[in-house]
């Protein structure tokens, strides 16, 4: 595996491949890696000739500036880890190197897919993700791009960003990895105490109840009996929401293929985000 840091070393190491026309999985990180990146890895090395992993912790993402701090940040464990599933070249950047000065991202009108859910609790966010995802996509050219369904709604906006731009890039998305317990596996989880990852397991418990409900209630009143029984734990539930899987628009009188339910809580300092694909 080459570990490369810069634009320039990352176009050497990319030069043999596009020559030869292999194809390219790109998988893009913000590190402290886990199993579920690992799955995202050996789907990527089953489908394409060379893997991409990009590990960078992107600041233009973050809306609250000491969850970008606290952000673990684990380059060591990083690299021995990918090297050890498949990935032929490790990028680890640096913000300059990313976004070197005057560097323009398109604007892309993404209208209500970001004004939900974790667009109206992070307003920004998903700029800084369209933003960090195009510029990948333009340095590294790749055939495939894997990104884990976890994060739901980042699929989505980066799907709606990848035909809007007519990029040449597949998207392929990936199901959530979780722990025994049913907690969805997260960089995050890093920052639980052992108390506080049992207490998180009522994010499964809740979604998997909001599945056991679709046959004999409305959208709304699966949301209203989940909300009550998330009610009996400590965490703090920030939004919950059944939406259509496309536009992201919340459901509440009737079901449609694809209904999602996703949620966001905070497990003390820790803000967790989870989903589940209800029918």
């Amino acid at each position: 595996m080459k570990i490369v840091e810069s634009i320039i070393s990352l176009n050497e190491a990319l030069a043999t491949v596009r020559e030869t026309g292999k194809t390219v999985g790109l998988v893009p990180t913000m590190g402290a890696l886990h199993e579920g990146h690992m799955a995202l890895v050996e789907r990527a090395r089953s489908m394409a000739d060379v893997v991409v992993v990009t590990v960078f912790v992107n600041p233009t993402q973050f809306t609250n500036a000491s969850d970008l701090t606290l952000y673990p940040r684990t380059p060591e464990k990083d690299a021995a880890l990918l090297a050890n599933h498949g990935c032929d070249i490790a990028f680890f950047p640096s913000v300059d190197e990313v976004y070197p000065k005057g560097y323009q991202t398109p604007e892309i009108p993404l209208g209500t897919l970001d004004k939900v859910m974790e667009g109206e609790f992070r307003p920004g966010h998903f700029k800084g993700v369209v933003q960090v995802v195009n510029r990948f996509f333009e340095v590294i050219q790749p055939t495939f791009a894997f990104f884990g369904l976890k994060d739901f709604q980042q699929v989505a906006v980066i799907r709606f960003m990848t035909d809007y731009l007519q990029l040449p890039v597949t998207i392929v998305p990936c199901p959530t990895l979780r722990e025994t317990s049913g907690l969805a596996m997260s960089s995050r989880n890093m920052r639980l105490t052992t108390q506080q990852l049992d207490k998180a397991v009522i994010i499964y418990e809740t979604l998997t109840l909001a599945k056991s409900l679709v046959d004999t209630h409305t959208p709304a009143e699966t949301k209203q009996l989940a909300l009550e029984h998330f009610a009996h734990s400590p965490l703090k539930m920030e939004y919950f929401s059944i939406v259509n899987p496309q536009t992201l628009e919340e459901l509440t009188d009737e079901w449609i293929p694809g209904a999602t339910c996703c949620l966001a809580a905070f497990c003390g300092e820790v803000r967790l985000i989870d989903n589940m694909t209800l029918n």
